[in-house]
């Protein structure tokens, strides 16, 4: 008997909850949007703040976690600044942190950049950067999970 060369993905769907264990935040609805490169995370308040002589970065995000609504300010020493692509094709400035998000069982320390998302339907996006190599998207299903599958 020889060994096979299997690759084990994660099946999901077009929407599925996400965690953020480094906010102490669950269960919010992601869209899971193979158009997009990278994660985007809605902010309701986006600013530089001064604290000795450093330049930190403090979000307040509001979340829906699981029909509550749920409201964080957090501030990051590290992050970076990059033109992304909006959703009607336009290059803007975003801030981008690193941090954790957890899809199914599969935890993932990645890139999310920051943005006012009120207008959107989501409030998180999960794009192809993140999703590639780890998961198999079904459009057809949501709230899967992360269901094992082998290739």
């Amino acid at each position: 008997m020889h060994k096979t060369n299997q690759h084990i993905l994660r099946l999901i769907g077009r929407r599925e909850f996400v965690d953020f264990p480094e906010f102490g935040i669950n269960a919010i609805e992601a869209k899971i949007d193979t158009g997009a490169y990278t994660n985007s995370l809605h902010c309701e308040k986006i600013e530089i703040v001064s604290h000795s002589a450093k330049a930190i970065l403090r979000i307040t995000i509001k979340l829906s976690e699981t029909g509550l609504q749920k409201t964080k300010t957090i501030d990051f020493e590290e992050y970076t600044k990059k033109k992304i692509k909006n959703s009607f094709g336009e290059l803007e400035e975003r801030y981008v942190i690193k941090t954790l998000i957890k899809l199914g069982r599969k935890r993932i320390r990645t890139s999310i950049s920051l943005s006012n998302r009120e207008n959107m339907r989501y409030e998180v996006l999960i794009g192809r950067k993140m999703l590639k190599g780890k998961f198999l998207i079904d459009v057809n299903q949501i709230h899967l999970g992360g269901k094992k599958i082998v290739i």
